[in-house]
């Protein structure tokens, strides 16, 4: 165990351990995702459909960010961009658990949403620009463990914080989240690889939002994303739906969604060192399979631990498929364009959190549960397919080839 650890954290820079330090302690002071909704409801006495508004509304901040943070971390760098998203989303969780009228809150709310959607496509760009290509898949992996430990930890800190005042979350969140800022301000340096003065520099076409929406190959990895997101977002509101129209409580459903992050924890280092150099392809369209049969599993689900089964397969997916993902999604973005590449694949993941609520939903009041898990297992299958389809023809030495931020793209699909 512990040569496969020393072996799975090695060889990766200083910098990347601050950029993962400072993501795992925003993650561990993620309390007011959590305690949101109950807040608005118990504390505000606020109505459901408002509290639901809200989340939409704090969805919908995400959205419009992943777009525009993706242009700031290639025109103003990694680091300006992570220290104002941090340093903005510090302040407006802080000032949220101050707010009084609906209307406020909701307004607040909203620019909680932008501001901390606003540092994923910044991270992400840091971490694609520090890390050897051939270490990327492992690091992305590194950096999906932390975020699921530290979310494990503050779900269960935000209960009991919940307890004695809701206050003391938003401003234990707020200064977690400054200290982030703090961290980044002291350790990392800017990574955003440098324009080179020669004529290779002219010969590189100039990167705007157009070249990544016309760039096919990429945007289809982006729809791809999109109807995988749709899949995982299920767990967090039809399962509960479903599993409560079963006659399951909100403990039984706590205990099976538990086996999520416990398993993510516990695999999610082994199993990518087992994963790292295999065919992307074949992960890709295994974890696309194996994600929407998980889901389609739950169709025959009649008790609490065939219901943990069905979340033990679509984990075991979530597992393959996000580090293999965000390796495919760095090898298909040229280096001087990965803020904007990286901020539309977040806005996929975005908008499958504001579709997949609405989608369930509707399919499970108008034809029922089973036919929303059919429908999970037919996504997962055309997922798989395009995945299959879609990287015929990369070749297989991309991941592995040419220096960290090389001044040349990596690859311009399409």
């Amino acid at each position: 165990m512990r040569t496969a650890v020393r072996r799975s954290v090695s060889g990766l820079p200083r910098e990347f351990w601050w950029l993962w330090t400072s993501t795992l302690i925003n993650r561990l002071g993620s309390f007011v995702s959590t305690f949101l909704a109950l807040y608005l409801v118990v504390e505000r006495g606020c109505s459901a459909s408002f509290a639901g508004m809200v989340a939409a509304l704090h969805g919908l901040g995400g959205v419009i960010s992943s777009i525009g943070s993706g242009v700031l971390t290639d025109r103003l760098g990694r680091r300006p961009t992570l220290l104002v998203a941090q340093t903005s989303t510090a302040f407006s969780v802080a000032l949220l658990g101050f707010m009084q009228h609906p209307a406020a809150i909701a307004a607040v709310a909203f620019v909680v949403g932008m501001a901390s959607n606003a540092s994923r496509p910044a991270v992400q760009a840091m971490m694609a620009d520090l890390v050897a290509p051939q270490d990327r898949v492992r690091a992305f992996a590194l950096n999906y463990w932390a975020i699921n430990l530290g979310f494990a930890f503050s779900s269960l800190a935000a209960g009991l914080i919940a307890e004695h005042s809701y206050l003391i979350g938003f401003l234990a969140e707020g200064t977690m989240t400054l200290a982030c800022a703090v961290l980044v301000f002291l350790k990392l340096p800017e990574s955003r690889p440098e324009q080179a003065a020669s004529g290779a520099a002219a010969a590189e076409p100039a990167v705007g939002m157009g070249t990544v929406l016309r760039d096919r190959r990429y945007m289809s990895v982006v729809g791809l994303s999109f109807l995988i997101a749709l899949i995982f977002q299920q767990s967090s509101v039809a399962l509960p739906v479903a599993m409560g129209g079963n006659g399951f409580s909100s403990s039984d459903y706590g205990m099976v969604i538990a086996v999520n992050g416990v398993l993510i924890v516990a695999l999610q280092i082994p199993v990518t060192r087992f994963i790292e150099h295999r065919d992307p392809q074949r992960l890709l369209v295994l974890s696309a399979l194996l994600a929407g049969y998980g889901f389609g599993l739950t169709a025959f689900a009649g008790s609490i631990a065939v219901y943990a089964l069905t979340v033990c397969v679509w984990t075991v997916a979530e597992i393959v498929n996000s580090p293999t993902q965000m390796g495919l999604v760095v090898r298909l973005s040229p280096v001087h364009g990965r803020g904007r590449y990286q901020g539309v694949y977040t806005l996929s993941w975005s908008v499958a959190a504001l579709v997949a609520p609405l989608a369930g939903g509707t399919v499970i009041d108008r034809f029922g549960a089973a036919t929303l898990w059919a429908g999970c297992a037919v996504v997962g299958s055309v997922a798989a397919a395009g995945y299959w389809l879609l990287m015929r023809g990369l070749p297989a030495a991309g991941p592995v080839d040419g220096p960290v931020a090389a001044p040349e793209p990596e690859r311009i699909a399409g």
